[in-house]
């Protein structure tokens, strides 16, 4: 039922001549659901306080509530409730959305008490995002639909939590930087297992995007014990953290956080990249880091003047950043371009410097072209733990007999090899393990070169060729964006 519902809603706003993408579906769909499911969170809260003889005060103020404006119920014929025909819709659904229902959101962000509350929340998502239906019909309708939906039970919350997934990586398939907005499922969930992340430790994510890593954590962390009250509390307050810089991934990854079961996630909308790291004390450090962040974009000069390395290299900015931000003893799996470990240019060498000298990267995870769909770059994970320098470095080359793409995605169980030979670091046919003594100490060069596959023609895969080819074109159009937006 509810992922025919999805299917519907996105039927409507295809219609609406305010939505224009997949991007607009999600932001559209993004803010009915939350109202919706706000106001189940307030039934749950009011029918606790209830059996235990307590009042309960409601977020919403009466005129806002979802049940007053949205969906006021009457009985049908045969005793049934339904939508009551004179609900607001049209131009005068439209009016109070955009001009009352809003605005009022919007206040709740300086009304909070603090910002690891739920009302706070809600103040930075309708300040962040605005109504793009522009027929008040259209909008009745998808309203109609997503009252629909429950989020009450723990089955409801895991369905409607899997289909926003499936929404985001439809979102992120079209979106020409596709892992802007969706890094694949299951290396995500691979990257998790090898890091372990422990109840207790607070796990950042400082491009966060859909906050993905943050999902699937809480997901590990939930499956890896018995909770207690004490810890579920510990998830739910202060184990997850996470910074965005663009309005519509922000308001995602809030979305993704509460449909996943954390009410109030600790996501702040700014540039990660704008804060000094000289500032970064050790109060502000984090036990876990995990992240994916944009390649191929290009920061500003006065942003790279927060950085020792000076680079326009989006993701090699981020690299420092997560370097500082790690505590000693830190863990963490970042996914990043592979020229990160070959480019001979001098920041690059640099930070490769830092981090082998500062950290001990311990794994480097090759994946194969197309694991981005939407994205052609080639990319790798690089796991590490700061505090010690690197000795040697584990490669493991993934290695598939298909190409992946938009219908053949990477799954779990082509990482399931990794993850097993990771515990111990063992070699075989596509692993092996580099002694840092035995590295160019001028470039600090750790390309990925399988000393255990046999040499293969010069001919290159076309499939290759073209995602190259692709990626090459994407990041050109990046950085003539860039260009024109300093002129």
């Amino acid at each position: 039922m509810f992922e025919q519902t999805f299917k519907n809603i996105d039927d409507i706003l295809h219609k609406d001549a305010g939505c224009s993408s997949e991007l607009d579906y999600v932001e559209q769909t993004s803010w009915v659901l939350f109202l919706k499911y706000l106001d189940d969170l307030e039934r749950d809260r009011a029918t606790a306080a209830e059996l235990t003889g307590k009042q309960y005060t409601p977020i919403i103020d009466k005129e806002y509530q979802w049940s007053t404006w949205a969906a006021p119920k009457i009985k049908n014929g045969n005793g049934l409730l339904k939508i009551d025909h004179n609900a607001l819709a049209g131009d005068d659904l439209t009016e109070f959305v955009n001009n009352k229902l809003f605005p009022y959101l919007k206040k709740f962000k300086t009304n909070a008490d603090s910002a690891d509350t739920i009302e706070y929340k809600i103040g930075e998502i309708f300040s962040e995002l605005k109504n793009r239906l522009q027929s008040g019909h259209n909008l009745r309708e998808v309203i109609n639909l997503i009252d629909q939906l429950r989020f009450r039970t723990h089955a409801e919350k895991h369905e409607m939590s899997h289909l926003y997934e499936g929404k985001i990586k439809n979102m992120g398939n079209a979106g020409r930087n596709g892992g802007e907005y969706y890094t694949p499922r299951p290396l995500i969930t691979t990257i998790v297992k090898v890091v372990a992340p422990r109840i207790g430790e607070k796990i950042y994510d400082g491009a966060c995007g859909s906050a993905g890593f943050l999902c699937e954590s809480f997901n590990y962390l939930k499956a890896s014990k018995s909770l207690t009250t004490g810890e579920s509390d510990i998830l739910q307050k202060k184990t997850f953290y996470g910074k965005e810089k663009k309005s519509l991934a922000y308001i995602i990854g809030i979305m993704n956080m509460i449909l996943h079961g954390i009410e109030a996630p600790n996501i702040i909308h700014t540039n990660t990249l704008a804060e000094n790291l000289a500032d970064i004390q050790e109060k502000d450090r984090y036990d876990v880091v995990l992240a994916n962040p944009p390649f191929g974009g290009k920061e500003r000069a006065e942003v790279q003047q927060n950085f020792p390395v000076k680079t326009g290299e989006t993701a090699s900015l981020f690299l420092q950043h997560f370097m500082k931000i790690l505590k000693a003893g830190g863990k963490a799996g970042i996914i990043i371009k592979n020229t990160f470990l070959s480019n001979t240019d001098n920041a690059t060498v640099a930070i490769r410097k830092q981090l082998l000298e500062s950290c001990n990267l311990h794994t480097v995870l090759d994946l194969p072209g197309g694991t981005f769909t939407g994205a052609g770059v080639k990319t790798v994970v690089l796991f590490f733990e700061k505090g010690k320098p690197t000795q040697n470095v584990w490669f493991y080359q993934l290695n598939l007999d298909r190409n992946l793409g938009k219908t053949n995605p990477l799954n779990e169980s082509d990482l399931a090899e990794f993850v097993e030979l990771q515990k111990t670091f063992a070699n075989s046919e596509n692993s092996w393990t580099v002694n840092l003594k035995d590295i160019d100490q001028r470039t600090f060069d750790l390309s990925v070169k399988n000393p255990n596959k046999k040499e293969e023609s010069a001919l290159r895969d076309p499939f290759e060729i073209l995602q190259e080819i692709k990626a090459l074109d994407e990041e050109s159009a990046e950085l003539l964006k860039s260009i024109e937006e300093l002129l």
